[in-house]
């Protein structure tokens, strides 16, 4: 199905310590979080709070466990602060992501975001900024510029669609997409966040499969979504209380996913994210189911 010359299998860290509650998993070392990634069979990651800040000691402790950096998270705020300063960070994380050998920039608008607030509904209410006109102008061009500096670094910006921010619907997914340039911006798509805010994450990977660049595996149990929906949980809420998981695990069908992105040719990473409260699902056990549902479905 995939060629493993041209797709390769990474995974988070959030399963090991979460960036946002960094109490889930504060026991977990940044050593012992990518020893276990690769005994679960992984050869990629992403970068969480725990890693070392120095890249090549950080490259030299991955090379020791035959890992590499797949891409990094990026929080831009092109809404509310000076595009000059943004640029200024962004290049920085380049910078250090080229130390490490990666060529996949992950960027969320954290502009606003309500993500990261533990008593603020989610899936309720209107509590999500809604950008007007002049903001999406602004969020957009901001986009092009950022990624244009990616490219002529031999980098993709992968724009991260995420519940709780300023672009997690369909239909703000779609109008970002249409106004950024495909040159510069591509998609990372996340089967988790367009399942959670209730869209069809099938459909909309058919529609921009030619502009993904970098691709998270998340899985849902819709039944803790309901019940998110229920009890106005917010996004931390939520995540404490399971509604994230591995592929295999919850309700998304993985296989028209892979179906759809080998037959695009899609070359890149395949990435299990997957932010759990560690105490309730131990990290080594479920980066073993999942590698071992990617393996069987896949072939990889």
């Amino acid at each position: 199905m995939f060629d493993p010359k041209t797709v390769k299998l990474g995974i988070a860290p959030i399963g090991w310590c979460n960036d946002d509650m960094p109490e889930l998993g504060a026991e977990n070392t940044f050593r012992q979080t990518v020893s276990e990634m690769a005994l679960a069979g992984f050869t990629g990651c992403e970068i969480g709070n725990k890693y070392p800040s120095d890249p090549t000691e950080l490259k030299a402790q991955l090379d020791l466990r035959g890992m590499r950096i797949a891409s990094r998270w990026f929080s831009s705020f092109l809404l509310t602060r000076p595009c000059e300063e943004v640029e200024a960070e962004f290049v920085r994380e380049l910078d250090f992501l080229a130390a490490v050998g990666a060529d996949r920039i992950n960027v969320s608008e954290q502009s606003y975001s309500i993500q990261g607030q533990m008593d603020t509904p989610v899936l309720t209410g209107n509590h999500r900024h809604v950008m007007d006109d002049a903001e999406w102008d602004r969020l957009c061009d901001g986009l092009n510029k950022l990624g244009r500096i990616a490219a002529d670094r031999g980098f993709r910006l992968c724009f991260h669609h995420h519940m709780g921010t300023v672009v997690q619907t369909a239909e703000e997914t779609d109008r970002m997409m249409a106004n950024t340039d495909p040159r510069y911006v591509f998609l990372c798509y996340d089967t988790g966040h367009f399942t959670f805010a209730g869209e069809d994450p099938l459909s909309m990977l058919k529609k921009y499969v030619d502009r993904v660049g970098h691709v998270h595996l998340k899985d849902m149990r819709l039944a803790v979504v309901e019940e998110a929906r229920k009890n106005d949980w917010s996004f931390l809420q939520a995540v404490r209380n399971g509604a994230f998981t591995v592929p295999g695990d919850g309700n998304v069908d993985f296989d028209p996913v892979f179906r759809v992105l080998s037959d695009a040719g899609y070359q890149g990473w395949l990435l299990v994210e997957a932010e759990q409260d560690p105490a309730r699902a131990d990290p080594l056990e479920y980066a073993m189911k999942a590698r071992a549902y990617i393996r069987e479905h896949t072939g990889l």
